[in-house]
């Protein structure tokens, strides 16, 4: 956990409900609030950092608005029951609310050099200081959804699950298109020898991709594009084969069992040691061990 958001906040005829949820992710942090709302209610708000405020859910006692207003100016617009806003770092921002009784919404922050490491080129200039407000497009407000499950999930799975989803909305949000010339360029020989090298050594653990990126000196977007050119495999798809290629090694040997082999290679349990054998070679590992040693 090395980001945390800085923002700043004046509110009043807000009661924060105790069902409050907070996931960090990597360069992310991910808020979910169920807050109950006076007839009248509004806040201030502003960060050092880039935002998405999502709005989920609103519940109306009465005739119902709800609006937020750019400090300094007019109001934007009035918010939708369900609306995703882009909110760039050092905006200040009023809500305004009446009639509402209930609020449900999603406050996702990021690290401005996290996003820049992720996306390379590809982040355009100037895209992280363009407001969006109220945006009610389908596909946004389902990943929202999908963030807010996972943050409330008494179960979350893997981190890359959350962070997927969320770069994949703010993705979306700001419209960020590929970089096609990045795409098709290939590593250097020097970077792809010490990738690969620190792949095989390290492969009986997860590998982060900011790791293999950093030995590089390239974003993680760029240096994806560039490993999956060099060797026609995504970075994780090539850790699978090599940590693979090291049980193939153990299962050789007759003295250790299935579940020593597995604990020796990084593997959670049985079964996902069987299941990822099986998707690289077609068998199982007790299959392939009996086909090697007949």
């Amino acid at each position: 956990m090395n980001f945390l958001p800085q923002m700043s906040s004046r509110i009043d005829g807000f009661s924060i409900q105790r069902n409050f949820h907070r996931h960090y992710w990597d360069g992310m942090v991910v808020d979910l609030w169920d807050v109950d709302c006076a007839s009248e209610a509004g806040g201030t708000y502003a960060s050092n950092h880039p935002r998405l405020f999502a709005v989920l859910e609103t519940r109306h006692a009465t005739a119902a608005s709800f609006s937020m207003v750019e400090h300094g100016r007019r109001p934007i617009t009035a918010c939708e029951e369900r609306a995703v806003s882009f909110i760039p770092a050092g905006l200040e921002l009023r809500t305004e609310l009446s009639g509402v009784s209930f609020l449900r919404h999603l406050d996702l922050h990021f690290d401005i050099d996290s996003l820049t490491r992720r996306f390379g080129d590809a982040l355009p200039q100037g895209r992280l200081d363009a407001p969006r407000f109220t945006l009610k497009e389908e596909r946004l407000l389902l990943l929202a959804d999908l963030i807010a499950r996972e943050c409330a999930s008494p179960d979350p799975l893997h981190q890359l699950y959350g962070e997927g989803l969320t770069l994949a909305l703010l993705t979306d949000m700001l419209k960020i298109a590929p970089t096609h010339a990045r795409e098709r360029s290939r590593l250097a020989s020097w970077q792809l020898r010490k990738v690969t090298d620190f792949i095989a050594d390290n492969c009986h653990r997860a590998i982060r991709l900011d790791e293999l990126s950093d030995m590089t000196g390239l974003s993680q977007s760029h240096f994806s594009h560039a490993f999956k050119a060099s060797t026609g495999t995504a970075p994780h798809q090539f850790q699978l084969r090599a940590r693979i290629e090291r049980v193939k090694v153990l299962l050789a040997r007759k003295d250790l069992s299935l579940t020593a082999v597995a604990a020796e290679t990084g593997f959670a349990d049985p079964a996902h040691f069987s299941r990822s054998f099986r998707k690289v070679t077609g068998l199982s590992p007790s299959a392939w061990r009996r086909e090697r040693l007949r």
